[in-house]
């Protein structure tokens, strides 16, 4: 009889936390570019790839559909 009133369970704030992770690791990989103005790979493709990874896992996370 104990419901938790809470819209989230454990699994999907552990799943958003892995989000958030994987983008602050992706600006951290931009800012790593050695090129004039981040022109680099590091700062033109590897970085916005994980940023928007980071953006779409806890998407799919949270409107996923529940069985």
């Amino acid at each position: 009889m104990s419901q938790s009133n809470m819209p989230l369970g454990a699994k999907d704030i552990k799943i958003l936390l892995i989000g958030i992770g994987i983008m602050l690791v992706g600006f951290f990989v931009m800012t790593m570019d050695k090129e004039e103005f981040g022109f680099g790979f590091l700062g033109l493709t590897l970085g916005p790839i994980l940023v928007l990874i980071g953006i779409i896992i806890p998407i799919f996370s949270l409107f996923k559909l529940k069985r």
